[in-house]
């Protein structure tokens, strides 16, 4: 996963498949603005629980917005990267298992087959249970991200996962007590906030019922 050899930046073209850049105009309170947007696709994200072991199920990945935030943090852009001063481990996150919605399949569909090409549990639609619908990233995209729960066994996993094609992803493990740390005051991770939200519902609505 970090066995980055070469990293550089560029324009985006404009036929990107994901990421449209655009600036939206309005009138409010009779006063013209603007304010530059990006579209970009809805997405689903799942809180995954193993019972026969008892540990939530996380996915570890290299996220270049992340790594670029990261380089850049002291305000410039830089062409190629020094990966010795900005090793790519950086850029490596802690997330639920997630992916867009850019199918022709229910919501819940895609949940699933997230669930099988990252972690490689195949679990049935119906044993994935809706949690909330809330946007991401309010001040760019206000994309929707639907978030699910499921709770699998050793026995639903038939492959060790790590996505489909040229994805890079190892599954990861952690007890209740370990995830539990991830959300204490004071924590520095590289997780989004779907990460850290998924983990508290967790805590505070199926925990309390498992010990």
């Amino acid at each position: 996963m970090e066995n980055i050899t070469k990293l550089w930046m560029g324009p985006l073209p404009k036929d990107s498949p994901y990421v449209k850049p655009f600036r939206l105009y309005y009138v409010q309170n009779g006063v013209e603005k603007n304010w530059d947007l990006l579209k970009v696709h809805d997405s689903v994200a799942v809180i995954l629980y193993n019972t026969s072991r008892r540990v939530l199920i996380f996915v570890r990945q290299f996220r270049p917005a992340v790594f670029h935030s990261l380089v850049t943090a002291g305000g410039s852009d830089v062409g190629e990267v020094d990966l010795q001063k900005f090793p790519p481990k950086i850029g490596v996150t802690l997330e639920l298992c997630a992916g867009i919605v850019d199918k022709e399949k229910s919501w819940r569909e895609i949940a699933r087959e997230e669930v099988l090409e990252e972690c490689g549990y195949d679990v049935a639609v119906d044993r994935i249970e809706e949690v909330m619908t809330y946007r991401s990233g309010v001040g760019s995209s206000g994309a929707c991200q639907v978030m699910y729960y499921c709770e699998v066994t050793d026995d639903d996993r038939i492959t060790k996962g790590g996505g489909v094609e040229d994805e890079m992803i190892d599954v990861v493990e952690y007890t209740i007590e370990e995830s539990r740390d991830l959300v204490r005051q004071g924590s520095k991770i590289n997780s989004p906030p779907s990460c850290l939200l998924g983990i508290s519902w967790f805590l505070m609505n199926k925990a309390p019922k498992l010990s």
